[in-house]
């Protein structure tokens, strides 16, 4: 397989969460295999995480701090306001460094840009002779309700290649006109190793407390699920912005005796091994990793079905359950099924570990390399 110059841009190079840890696995991936690996972040990580003291990569950030957002051109001036022209000769500025990291490279370099934003800097540089892919991290309705949305159509139409996290999140894409795109799913985040015993009775959610991740959705699925199941523990790990009022909402519901907010871990695995069943309520997804870390540790999931990623990775009464996104009755039904019956924990857990498998990281890093060969042709 040919060696390469692979640059990873991005947000930030080690912000803590989904893209940012896909990010740095990718990057370990490919320079494991012998190609030459670049993470550049436009601006610093306001939540770092820790990349060890030599990751087999290069680090680059573009700003010693985060840039303002683009003003609005006052009216009749348009792009002629100068705090406008200010702002975009700051971005060109900062480009200008992406043109010089590009150039040094070797010839067949491939840069990859995994969030929109990061790629109106690199639309700015000089990629000639390199192929570009840009990626979009959450599902084709996630961000058909942003400003991302108008983002991806505009600055990502005529790269080399679009890539969604699903063939069906793909499919839409296709379905708006851009005629670049395919699908590259995320690799297993860590590897299958001792599953649970899955003899706690332990139900555990592992995400950022924020609204978009619905932990409230769930607090109300416990209100239902935990008085048919006395003695269960829904242990939540995570912290974020809606701590105080996920607290607050735990304790009207009565819930403060079956519920343990246990704040972040560094240990997911553990965490995971330490119960019986993993709950997801988020209200959207991308392809989400702690799903995949539970799955490997033979833990069955129950999760609102809110992505294609989401059902891309659980198959509903094969290997977890899934629920109507935002049903919380019925989230609480599948909660309650798994609590009560061991056989079926058991059973859907034992068929999680062997079906995540196709998520492999080696498999997945191939699927990269041969995209990268194909692009060159």
């Amino acid at each position: 397989m040919t060696q390469r110059d692979i640059f990873f841009v991005a947000n930030e190079v080690d912000e803590l969460g989904g893209v940012g840890r896909w990010q740095a696995q990718m990057a370990g991936l490919l320079a494991g295999r012998g190609h030459r690996v670049t993470v550049i972040g436009i601006a610093p990580a306001n939540h770092p995480m820790d990349l060890g003291e030599e990751p087999p990569f290069r680090t680059v950030t573009l700003y010693a701090r985060r840039p303002p957002g683009r003003p609005r051109a006052r009216r009749f001036l348009g792009r002629a306001d100068p705090a406008v022209r200010r702002h975009e000769t700051h971005m060109r500025t900062a480009a200008s460094r992406l043109t010089g990291l590009f150039r040094a490279a070797r010839p067949g370099a491939v840069i990859i840009v995994g969030q929109v934003w990061a790629m109106e800097w690199v639309a700015l540089a000089d990629t000639a002779g390199h192929q570009v892919i840009g990626m979009t991290h959450e599902s084709f309705e996630t961000a058909r309700k942003s400003s991302r949305f108008g983002r991806v159509n505009r600055y990502y139409k005529d790269v080399d290649r679009l890539l969604a996290l699903t063939q069906e999140d793909a499919d839409r894409w296709v379905s708006e006109g851009m005629n670049n795109v395919g699908f590259m799913p995320n690799p297993l985040p860590i590897a299958p190793g001792t599953p649970s015993p899955r003899t706690e009775k332990v139900v555990v959610s592992i995400g950022r407390l924020s609204h978009e991740k619905g932990v409230d959705l769930l607090l109300e699925a416990w209100a239902e699920a935990a008085p048919k199941q006395p003695g269960w523990t829904l242990r939540i790990h995570g912290s974020g912005e809606s701590e105080a009022l996920l607290r607050r909402q735990c304790a009207e519901l009565g819930l403060k005796d079956s519920v343990d907010f246990a704040g972040q871990t560094d240990d997911v695995p553990g965490a995971l091994r330490a119960s019986s069943v993993f709950v997801q309520s988020s209200r959207g997804e991308g392809f989400p990793l702690v799903l995949l870390e539970a799955m490997a540790t033979g833990v069955p999931c129950v999760a609102f079905d809110c992505a294609p990623g989401v059902r891309e990775i659980v198959t509903h009464e094969r290997d977890g359950l899934l629920a109507r996104p935002g049903n919380t009755s019925e989230l609480a039904r599948h909660l309650v099924r798994l609590m009560s019956d061991e056989q079926a924990r058991d059973t859907m857990g034992d068929q999680a570990l062997r079906s995540v498998q196709r998520f492999d990281p080696d498999v997945i890093t191939g699927r990269w390399e041969e995209l990268f060969a194909f692009l060159e042709r």
